[in-house]
């Protein structure tokens, strides 16, 4: 059965279920899920998990994300970005002077309103099905985290770039519409690409039609998104027996900190947390 992580350079037009639906038809494995979901337009990094992996989503969620981001000023979308229905068409004569002056106002931490079109949940309904049906409902602001914001160049529509690297749950479109808005003419997000999660980046992605030619070769271990903590082996048969039957392991050696944690043989047993020389599991990743 197949186990492990892979990296999808998600393209465009493909939910993030659909990848998980096509990977489980490769992997033939039920168990098949993703960490940050992407929209359709977007493209880039997306981690997939596969297998007993699938245990290991919650703690690829929360890391910092990066995207190169494309900002259409002068246009107003239902959506904030350019797939939805225009509300609003001006010219936007802002110069890289004005848009650099506000960008500071975008970064660290700060609230931010989620779009109605947007996967969240109020009183159990996602918000875009509640658009879809023409529904408005009023939404809570969020707070995100924006650790840096760059402007590249323009390309050649006049659309602006954007280097973004921020919290989970931080929604890019609606920047787009809120720097629009700073400036007094509007703006969506007119293309995506995310280009680091979980502490991947797309020189570690594949295409989907990589995936399938690869098949289990693609996957790589669960380990490696743990791959920033120290390794510990445990020293015989006996304590590998007792991490397996969910004890403690004592070591007293060991400093204090979080740990990978192998079997004799290699074989990756946990992430588990050492206090005062007892290492505890945070997750098991063996099988039962």
């Amino acid at each position: 059965m197949a186990d492990g992580i892979i990296i999808i350079d998600k393209p465009a037009g493909w939910t993030s279920m659909d990848v998980c639906a096509k990977l489980r038809g490769v992997y033939r494995e039920k168990r098949v899920g993703h960490a940050g979901t992407l929209d359709p337009m977007a493209t880039g990094v997306l981690p997939v998990f596969v297998g007993q992996a699938t245990k290991a989503v919650p703690f690829a969620e929360d890391g910092t994300k990066e995207y190169v981001a494309r900002l259409r000023l002068g246009v107003v979308t239902d959506t904030q970005d350019t797939e939805g229905t225009v509300l609003q068409a001006v010219p936007a004569a802002v110069t890289e002077e004005a848009l650099r002056a506000v960008l500071p106002r975008f970064t660290g931490e700060l609230e931010q309103l989620p779009p109605m079109y947007s996967a969240v949940k109020i009183n159990g309904q996602r918000l875009y099905a509640l658009a879809r049906r023409g529904v408005a409902i009023e939404r809570k602001p969020r707070r995100v985290t924006i650790e840096a914001l760059d402007l590249l160049s323009p390309d050649g529509t006049g659309d602006w770039g954007l280097r973004v690297r921020c919290s989970k749950g931080t929604y890019i479109r609606a920047l787009c519409h809120d720097l629009g808005a700073a400036l007094g003419c509007g703006g969506c997000m007119s293309a995506l690409r995310r280009t680091a999660a979980a502490g991947w980046t797309l020189d570690e992605a594949v295409s989907l039609d990589e995936a399938v030619a690869r098949g289990a070769a693609a996957l790589q271990s669960v380990d490696s998104l743990f791959r920033s903590y120290p390794a510990y082996r445990v020293p015989s048969a006996e304590a590998e027996r007792r991490a397996r039957c969910g004890n403690p392991l004592r070591d007293r050696r060991v400093p204090d900190g979080v740990y990978r944690v192998y079997a004799p043989d290699g074989a990756f047993l946990s992430l588990s947390r050492c206090e005062d020389g007892v290492l505890r599991s945070i997750r098991n990743f063996f099988s039962v």
